[in-house]
Protein backbone atom coordinates (compact mmCIF):
# COMPACT_ATOMS: atom_id res chain seq x y z
CA UNK A 1 0.00 0.00 0.00
CA UNK A 2 1.14 3.51 -0.79
CA UNK A 3 2.44 5.88 2.14
CA UNK A 4 0.42 7.11 4.36
CA UNK A 5 0.21 9.70 7.05
CA UNK A 6 -1.19 9.65 10.74
CA UNK A 7 -1.91 12.84 12.60
CA UNK A 8 -0.33 12.36 15.71
CA UNK A 9 -1.77 15.33 17.40
CA UNK A 10 0.58 18.70 18.20
CA UNK A 11 1.18 19.11 14.59
CA UNK A 12 3.31 15.93 14.09
CA UNK A 13 2.60 13.00 11.84
CA UNK A 14 3.77 10.17 11.21
CA UNK A 15 4.33 8.25 7.52
CA UNK A 16 3.77 4.92 7.38
CA UNK A 17 3.25 1.94 5.06
CA UNK A 18 1.39 -1.36 5.48
CA UNK A 19 1.94 -4.78 3.22
CA UNK A 20 -0.66 -7.64 3.60
CA UNK A 21 -4.26 -8.12 4.77
CA UNK A 22 -6.09 -5.58 6.92
CA UNK A 23 -7.88 -8.93 8.68
CA UNK A 24 -4.56 -10.35 9.42
CA UNK A 25 -3.24 -9.36 13.20
CA UNK A 26 -1.05 -6.39 12.88
CA UNK A 27 2.50 -6.40 13.04
CA UNK A 28 3.96 -3.41 13.60
CA UNK A 29 7.93 -2.83 12.96
CA UNK A 30 10.22 -0.09 14.52
CA UNK A 31 13.08 1.09 12.78
CA UNK A 32 16.48 2.11 14.82
CA UNK A 33 18.71 5.90 15.49
CA UNK A 34 18.56 8.32 12.07
CA UNK A 35 17.15 5.39 9.99
CA UNK A 36 13.99 5.51 7.61
CA UNK A 37 11.10 2.78 7.79
CA UNK A 38 12.76 2.16 4.32
CA UNK A 39 15.41 0.05 7.01
CA UNK A 40 13.13 -2.41 6.89
CA UNK A 41 13.36 -3.93 3.66
CA UNK A 42 10.35 -4.46 1.28
CA UNK A 43 10.88 -7.93 0.90
CA UNK A 44 11.44 -8.35 4.53
CA UNK A 45 8.37 -6.90 5.26
CA UNK A 46 6.51 -8.85 2.00
CA UNK A 47 8.16 -11.99 3.37
CA UNK A 48 6.75 -11.13 7.24
CA UNK A 49 3.24 -10.26 5.51
CA UNK A 50 2.85 -13.66 4.07
CA UNK A 51 3.48 -15.41 7.22
CA UNK A 52 0.22 -13.82 8.03
CA UNK A 53 0.07 -10.57 9.53
CA UNK A 54 -0.40 -7.24 8.82
CA UNK A 55 2.56 -5.48 8.83
CA UNK A 56 2.80 -2.07 9.25
CA UNK A 57 6.38 0.23 9.48
CA UNK A 58 6.50 4.30 9.98
CA UNK A 59 9.19 6.77 10.23
CA UNK A 60 9.93 7.84 13.88
CA UNK A 61 9.57 11.49 14.65
CA UNK A 62 12.90 13.40 12.90
CA UNK A 63 13.40 10.97 9.84
CA UNK A 64 11.93 10.56 6.16
CA UNK A 65 8.25 11.80 6.23
CA UNK A 66 7.35 12.04 9.54
CA UNK A 67 7.94 15.45 11.34
CA UNK A 68 11.21 16.65 12.06
CA UNK A 69 11.93 18.94 15.06
CA UNK A 70 13.90 21.07 12.91
CA UNK A 71 13.29 24.29 15.61
CA UNK A 72 15.61 22.47 17.93
CA UNK A 73 19.11 22.09 17.77
CA UNK A 74 20.73 18.53 17.79
CA UNK A 75 22.88 17.60 21.09
CA UNK A 76 26.49 19.28 21.12
CA UNK A 77 29.16 16.57 21.15
CA UNK A 78 30.21 17.46 25.25
CA UNK A 79 26.48 17.30 25.70
CA UNK A 80 26.30 13.88 24.18
CA UNK A 81 29.21 12.95 26.49
CA UNK A 82 28.48 14.16 29.18
CA UNK A 83 25.02 12.67 28.94
CA UNK A 84 22.84 15.79 29.73
CA UNK A 85 19.52 15.12 29.39
CA UNK A 86 18.16 18.55 29.34
CA UNK A 87 19.35 18.86 25.08
CA UNK A 88 16.17 16.30 24.19
CA UNK A 89 13.52 17.65 23.05
CA UNK A 90 11.50 14.56 22.99
CA UNK A 91 11.58 10.87 24.65
CA UNK A 92 11.31 7.56 24.02
CA UNK A 93 8.16 7.34 25.87
CA UNK A 94 6.76 9.95 23.04
CA UNK A 95 8.30 7.80 20.26
CA UNK A 96 6.63 5.09 21.80
CA UNK A 97 3.58 6.84 21.48
CA UNK A 98 3.33 8.47 17.77
CA UNK A 99 3.55 4.07 17.12
CA UNK A 100 0.41 3.77 19.60
CA UNK A 101 -0.95 6.82 17.46
CA UNK A 102 -0.48 4.87 13.80
CA UNK A 103 -2.57 2.28 15.19
CA UNK A 104 -5.14 4.43 16.46
CA UNK A 105 -5.06 5.80 12.55
CA UNK A 106 -5.95 2.25 11.30
CA UNK A 107 -8.28 1.71 14.17
CA UNK A 108 -6.08 -1.52 15.72
CA UNK A 109 -6.16 -2.10 18.98
CA UNK A 110 -3.31 -4.05 19.53
CA UNK A 111 -0.26 -5.54 17.60
CA UNK A 112 2.78 -7.55 18.01
CA UNK A 113 5.42 -5.38 18.13
CA UNK A 114 9.46 -5.52 16.52
CA UNK A 115 11.92 -3.29 17.04
CA UNK A 116 15.86 -3.18 16.30
CA UNK A 117 18.08 -0.80 17.76
CA UNK A 118 17.11 2.16 19.24
CA UNK A 119 13.27 1.04 17.95
CA UNK A 120 13.79 -1.72 20.14
CA UNK A 121 13.69 0.43 23.26
CA UNK A 122 11.26 2.14 21.75
CA UNK A 123 9.48 -1.10 21.25
CA UNK A 124 9.96 -1.96 24.75
CA UNK A 125 8.78 1.18 25.86
CA UNK A 126 5.80 0.09 24.36
CA UNK A 127 5.31 -2.92 25.67
CA UNK A 128 6.10 -1.68 29.76
CA UNK A 129 3.45 1.58 28.86
CA UNK A 130 0.84 -0.14 26.91
CA UNK A 131 0.75 -3.86 27.65
CA UNK A 132 -2.78 -3.90 26.87
CA UNK A 133 -1.79 -2.92 22.92
CA UNK A 134 1.52 -5.37 22.88
CA UNK A 135 0.45 -8.47 22.06
CA UNK A 136 4.02 -9.51 21.82
CA UNK A 137 7.60 -8.22 21.63
CA UNK A 138 10.62 -9.05 19.40
CA UNK A 139 13.94 -6.65 20.93
CA UNK A 140 16.54 -7.03 18.50
CA UNK A 141 20.27 -5.59 18.76
CA UNK A 142 18.55 -3.46 21.60
CA UNK A 143 19.60 -2.87 25.19
CA UNK A 144 17.86 -1.31 28.64
CA UNK A 145 19.91 1.74 28.83
CA UNK A 146 22.38 0.34 31.45
CA UNK A 147 24.98 2.69 31.67
CA UNK A 148 27.42 -0.74 30.80
CA UNK A 149 25.34 -3.17 29.59
CA UNK A 150 25.37 -2.83 25.39
CA UNK A 151 27.32 0.00 24.78
CA UNK A 152 29.04 0.54 21.75
CA UNK A 153 32.23 -0.47 21.15
CA UNK A 154 35.13 1.39 20.53
CA UNK A 155 35.08 0.92 17.17
CA UNK A 156 31.81 2.08 16.97
CA UNK A 157 32.27 5.60 18.62
CA UNK A 158 34.05 7.32 15.29
CA UNK A 159 30.41 7.06 13.81
CA UNK A 160 29.05 9.64 16.43
CA UNK A 161 31.79 11.76 16.08
CA UNK A 162 31.98 12.59 12.01
CA UNK A 163 30.76 15.28 10.28
CA UNK A 164 27.51 14.71 8.51
CA UNK A 165 27.81 14.53 4.88
CA UNK A 166 27.14 16.96 2.72
CA UNK A 167 25.86 16.05 -0.68
CA UNK A 168 24.13 12.44 -2.04
CA UNK A 169 27.36 11.13 -3.08
CA UNK A 170 28.77 11.75 0.42
CA UNK A 171 25.97 10.19 2.45
CA UNK A 172 25.88 7.16 0.52
CA UNK A 173 29.43 7.06 0.83
CA UNK A 174 28.93 7.32 4.59
CA UNK A 175 26.18 4.48 4.65
CA UNK A 176 28.12 2.28 3.15
CA UNK A 177 31.66 3.11 5.33
CA UNK A 178 29.21 2.84 8.66
CA UNK A 179 27.01 -0.64 7.83
CA UNK A 180 30.80 -2.10 6.74
CA UNK A 181 31.83 -1.30 10.45
CA UNK A 182 28.87 -2.45 12.24
CA UNK A 183 27.39 -5.33 10.00
CA UNK A 184 27.62 -8.42 10.02
CA UNK A 185 31.43 -9.80 9.27
CA UNK A 186 30.32 -13.28 8.48
CA UNK A 187 27.41 -12.82 5.96
CA UNK A 188 27.52 -11.40 2.64
CA UNK A 189 27.77 -7.21 2.33
CA UNK A 190 25.20 -6.26 -0.70
CA UNK A 191 26.59 -2.76 -1.30
CA UNK A 192 24.35 -1.96 -4.46
CA UNK A 193 20.98 -2.80 -1.98
CA UNK A 194 22.74 -0.66 1.00
CA UNK A 195 23.23 2.14 -1.68
CA UNK A 196 20.08 1.71 -3.48
CA UNK A 197 17.92 2.03 0.48
CA UNK A 198 20.57 5.00 1.23
CA UNK A 199 19.41 6.89 -2.03
CA UNK A 200 16.04 6.40 -1.55
CA UNK A 201 16.33 7.43 2.27
CA UNK A 202 18.04 10.74 1.02
CA UNK A 203 15.23 11.68 -1.82
CA UNK A 204 12.50 11.04 1.23
CA UNK A 205 13.90 13.25 3.65
CA UNK A 206 17.63 13.90 4.88
CA UNK A 207 18.30 15.34 7.72
CA UNK A 208 21.45 14.17 9.69
CA UNK A 209 20.71 16.17 12.93
CA UNK A 210 17.06 14.46 13.49
CA UNK A 211 19.31 11.30 14.34
CA UNK A 212 21.35 14.08 17.21
CA UNK A 213 17.67 14.78 18.46
CA UNK A 214 16.58 11.02 18.35
CA UNK A 215 20.08 9.87 20.16
CA UNK A 216 19.45 12.59 22.73
CA UNK A 217 16.11 10.74 23.75
CA UNK A 218 17.72 7.94 24.21
CA UNK A 219 20.33 9.76 26.66
CA UNK A 220 17.60 11.17 28.47
CA UNK A 221 16.05 7.86 29.25
CA UNK A 222 18.65 6.60 31.08
CA UNK A 223 18.67 3.28 32.37
CA UNK A 224 14.92 1.58 31.89
CA UNK A 225 15.60 -2.07 33.56
CA UNK A 226 12.99 -1.17 35.99
CA UNK A 227 10.32 -0.53 33.42
CA UNK A 228 11.28 -3.35 30.94
CA UNK A 229 10.86 -5.69 33.85
CA UNK A 230 7.67 -5.05 34.28
CA UNK A 231 7.01 -6.04 30.97
CA UNK A 232 4.22 -8.97 30.82
CA UNK A 233 4.15 -9.81 26.82
CA UNK A 234 5.75 -12.62 25.30
CA UNK A 235 9.21 -12.28 24.48
CA UNK A 236 11.81 -12.88 22.11
CA UNK A 237 15.54 -11.05 22.38
CA UNK A 238 17.77 -11.76 19.28
CA UNK A 239 21.29 -10.17 18.99
CA UNK A 240 24.60 -11.21 17.25
CA UNK A 241 27.50 -12.43 18.80
CA UNK A 242 29.35 -9.59 16.59
CA UNK A 243 27.74 -6.40 17.10
CA UNK A 244 29.38 -3.52 17.78
CA UNK A 245 27.32 -0.77 18.06
CA UNK A 246 25.17 -2.55 20.70
CA UNK A 247 27.42 -5.22 22.01
CA UNK A 248 26.05 -8.54 23.22
CA UNK A 249 25.87 -7.66 26.62
CA UNK A 250 23.21 -5.11 26.04
CA UNK A 251 20.79 -8.36 24.07
CA UNK A 252 21.88 -10.79 27.51
CA UNK A 253 20.74 -7.70 29.65
CA UNK A 254 17.16 -7.30 28.32
CA UNK A 255 16.36 -10.58 28.51
CA UNK A 256 17.07 -11.22 31.87
CA UNK A 257 15.23 -8.14 32.93
CA UNK A 258 11.65 -9.86 31.04
CA UNK A 259 10.39 -12.84 32.86
CA UNK A 260 10.38 -15.87 30.80
CA UNK A 261 11.90 -13.75 27.33
CA UNK A 262 13.52 -15.97 25.01
CA UNK A 263 17.20 -15.29 23.97
CA UNK A 264 18.32 -16.06 20.87
CA UNK A 265 22.20 -14.93 20.13
CA UNK A 266 23.26 -15.00 16.88
CA UNK A 267 27.03 -16.44 15.62
CA UNK A 268 28.34 -13.94 13.30
CA UNK A 269 25.35 -11.12 13.17
CA UNK A 270 26.32 -7.65 13.53
CA UNK A 271 24.12 -4.48 13.83
CA UNK A 272 21.78 -5.46 10.79
CA UNK A 273 19.86 -7.50 8.98
CA UNK A 274 21.74 -9.40 6.41
CA UNK A 275 19.60 -11.18 3.57
CA UNK A 276 20.90 -15.07 4.91
CA UNK A 277 19.41 -14.82 8.41
CA UNK A 278 15.74 -13.28 7.52
CA UNK A 279 14.45 -17.06 7.62
CA UNK A 280 15.66 -17.15 10.93
CA UNK A 281 14.44 -13.91 12.25
CA UNK A 282 10.69 -14.24 10.76
CA UNK A 283 10.73 -17.74 11.81
CA UNK A 284 11.95 -16.20 15.19
CA UNK A 285 9.03 -13.49 15.14
CA UNK A 286 6.43 -15.74 14.33
CA UNK A 287 7.09 -18.70 16.83
CA UNK A 288 7.03 -15.74 20.06
CA UNK A 289 3.98 -14.22 18.19
CA UNK A 290 1.83 -17.61 18.08
CA UNK A 291 3.51 -17.95 21.99
CA UNK A 292 0.94 -14.65 22.53
CA UNK A 293 -2.18 -16.35 20.47
CA UNK A 294 -1.64 -19.62 22.96
CA UNK A 295 -1.47 -17.32 26.17
CA UNK A 296 -4.61 -15.50 24.35
CA UNK A 297 -6.78 -18.90 23.82
CA UNK A 298 -5.74 -20.06 27.41
CA UNK A 299 -6.91 -16.98 29.34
Amino acid sequence: MAEQIANAGDGLDICFETFGDEGDPAMLLVMGLGTQMLGWPDAFCEQLAARGFLVIRYDNRDVGRSTHFSGHRPPTVKQLLRRDRTCAPYTLADMADDGMRVLDHLEIDHAHVVGVSMGGMIAQTMAARHPGRVLSLASIMSNTGHRWRGTPGLRAYPIFLRRPPRDLDAALDSAVATFRLIGSPEFPFDEAELRSVAERSYARGYDPAGAGRQLAAIIAAGDRTAEVATITAPTVVIHGTRDVMVRPSGGRATARAIEGAELVMIEGMGHDLPRDLWDRILGLVEANAARARTRHAAA
